[in-house]
């Protein structure tokens, strides 16, 4: 009966959602941009309700023994609050995708063919921590015409329920419909199974750990854009620039170690390892990481700890970092292809023809060529607020800005053509 009920409850969520998408489909830009306007404000005006929900969740957690990637995550503190009351106002300031004509055509027989872009529909997003999910994925959805079912994670629940409140209040202001950003505040996992098997909903996006991933991929009944982890390497070829590679993978491992984008394994050249390896492992040593390579590693920089088979491959979350010497351009590649998760993978080198071969032969959903890994992010990359990057292959790929929130529409226009 229970396993009933949760169906029930979230199969009405989803109908009350879904319910509000012709109204969406009817608003222009400026109506949209107005209610963006207006859950921005309602963010900033409700902020301390938001942050003490986001105390009471954060002292809870750490009680929990989270771990401190998930911590960080998870808080939220004035200047985190005003980013992302800023996150929202910048989808303000993005072209609404909606309506854009993709190409025109005109057919042989007289037909005019035209491709625009149109609302996706109903979108499921499935998080952990990150409670600015909750705020960003509501100003792009609506700006892309779309609604959206949240289910966050039990240990944001308090500040989850408060943005959505002002999210809500935003809304209301502007006489757009609550019921597009909608919440589930249960925190029974049976709730994310029933969301992904709700026949009403278009697409499923699960935002967090690998095992959240699969659990949603492997009980979906609708299409499901994933990540499972990101694995992501920065290869320092011979002849790079030491100072270069240093700041990279300091800023790739260090500025932020829980996150997707952050640098897991660190690549060198081994005709070159010698005069590159040494100064970059002091940098990051003193920048706090904790090191672990292989044979050829440990003998260059005595200290570092042995790197065991599973270091390789592994999504850290934290200041570890493995380390191996590779066989030039061709064992970096090997090495990634084995090892990789398609999200970032990125090549310090002075080489031009060596950056032109990794970007053609590395398989992932960003290749970053003597920048750092940190870069793979939507806002970075001028798309404003993301709601995941993706590293499947069907509908999207990588960061998940407004167009990856429309779909395609033909349109056949005539004069009385008939097929023969």
């Amino acid at each position: 009966m229970q396993e009933l009920a949760i169906d029930e409850v979230v199969a009405a969520a989803c109908g009350r959602a879904r319910a509000t998408l012709p109204f969406l489909a009817r608003r222009s830009r400026a109506e949209k941009d107005a209610a963006l306007g207006a859950i921005a404000d309602a963010i900033v005006l409700e902020a301390g309700a938001i942050l003490e929900a986001n105390r009471a969740d954060h002292d809870a957690a750490r009680a929990n023994g989270t771990s401190a990637a998930m911590l960080d995550r998870l808080r939220l503190d004035d200047a985190r609050l005003q980013a992302m009351a800023r996150a929202v106002r910048e989808v303000v300031a993005l072209d609404d995708p909606v309506g854009r004509v993709v190409e025109t055509t005109l057919r042989p027989n007289g037909l005019r063919v035209t491709r625009t872009r149109v609302p996706l529909g109903l979108l499921a997003m499935i998080y952990e921590s990150r409670p600015n999910v909750t705020a960003e994925v509501a100003a792009l959805t609506l700006k892309a015409g779309d609604a959206v079912v949240l289910r966050g994670g039990s240990e944001a629940l308090r500040s989850n329920v408060a943005i959505r409140a002002a999210v809500a209040h935003g809304l209301s202001r502007v006489g757009f419909p609550e019921d597009a950003v909608t919440l589930l505040a249960s925190t029974d996992r049976e709730s994310i199974r029933a969301l992904v098997q709700t026949r009403t909903v278009d697409l499923a996006v699960p935002r967090g750990g690998e095992g959240l991933i699969r659990f949603v991929t492997e009980h979906a009944r609708v299409p499901v854009v994933q990540h499972y982890k990101g694995v992501c390497h920065l290869f320092v070829d011979r002849g790079a620039d030491v100072t270069m590679a240093t700041r990279l993978a300091v800023n790739g491992k260090l500025s932020r170690p829980g996150v997707c984008n952050a640098l897991e394994c660190l690549l060198v050249d081994a005709s070159d390892a010698a005069r590159l390896l040494p100064p970059i492992a002091r940098a990051l040593h003193e920048g706090g990481a904790e090191l672990r390579g292989d044979e050829a590693s440990r003998s260059l920089v005595p200290g570092i700890a042995a790197a065991s088979d599973d270091d390789y491959g592994r999504e850290f979350l934290s200041n570890v970092l493995a380390i191996r010497v590779v066989d030039g351009l061709d064992g970096a590649l090997a090495h990634i292809a084995r090892y990789g998760s398609e999200h970032t993978e990125a090549i310090c080198t002075s080489n031009p023809a060596h950056a032109r071969r990794f970007e053609r032969e590395v398989d992932a959903a960003c290749v970053v060529v003597n920048a750092s890994t940190r870069f793979h992010d939507g806002g970075e990359l001028g798309l404003g607020a993301e709601i995941g990057i993706a590293t499947s292959r069907l509908h999207w790929r990588g960061p998940m800005g407004l167009e990856a929130l429309t779909t395609m529409k033909w349109v056949v226009e005539g004069t009385g053509q008939v097929r023969d």
